[in-house]
């Protein structure tokens, strides 16, 4: 198991603490005029979710967390489980509800994913950057609306709500960051 120093853990770095994986969300290394330097980091617990900050002295090292990113195709849900395969092997491996997250209302079928595995079981699944989604319900534009008249909201395939620009219209097909969740353009047929 690799171990990282203080001044190793950066931004990205994943490591155990009281036996549960962690990645460090930022890191700030810190040399007082007095005293011993110090690494302070916020670090995001890859099981719940929650943050939390901690220092280690430039002395003190921390277990590297045996996690490992994959690249998988979601395949289909069954109501409890998100199915997903390894296109190399054919291996396929089932996430749970707190795995997924917002993940969800994203995905339709055959999208790449990057899943974070811990001891071989699904914790974080990540959606591509954009998908591109058909609207199923929105109201409907009127005429006279433009580009930069403001929004509304539009209900698209897999059940997620955007904010559309209002000449937008049931049937089109958009792509959508799913980072922050924003309509980012119409996709041309």
């Amino acid at each position: 198991m690799a171990t990282y120093g203080a001044n190793d853990l950066r931004v990205g770095v994943k490591i155990i603490i009281d036996g549960d994986p962690y990645v460090v969300v930022e890191s700030d290394f810190v040399k007082p005029g007095k005293g011993q330097a110090f690494t302070r980091c916020r670090v995001r617990n890859l099981k719940s979710g929650r943050t939390v900050e901690k220092t280690w002295k430039s002395n003190e090292s921390a277990e590297g967390a045996d996690v490992e990113d994959r690249d998988l195709e979601y395949l289909y849900t069954d109501g409890e489980f998100w199915h997903f395969m390894d296109n190399g092997n054919f291996e396929q491996l089932s996430a749970g509800e707190a795995a997924m997250a917002d993940a969800v209302k994203w995905l339709k079928g055959n999208e790449k994913c990057i899943v974070t595995l811990w001891n071989g079981v699904p914790l974080v699944v990540t959606p591509p950057n954009f998908v591109e989604l058909k609207i199923t319900q929105t109201d409907p534009g009127v005429r006279g609306d433009t580009a930069t008249g403001g929004t509304k909201p539009a209900t698209l395939e897999t059940g997620a709500v955007v904010k559309v620009p209002l000449y937008m219209e049931e049937g089109e097909i958009l792509k959508i960051d799913t980072r922050t969740g924003e309509y980012v353009s119409r996709v041309k047929a």
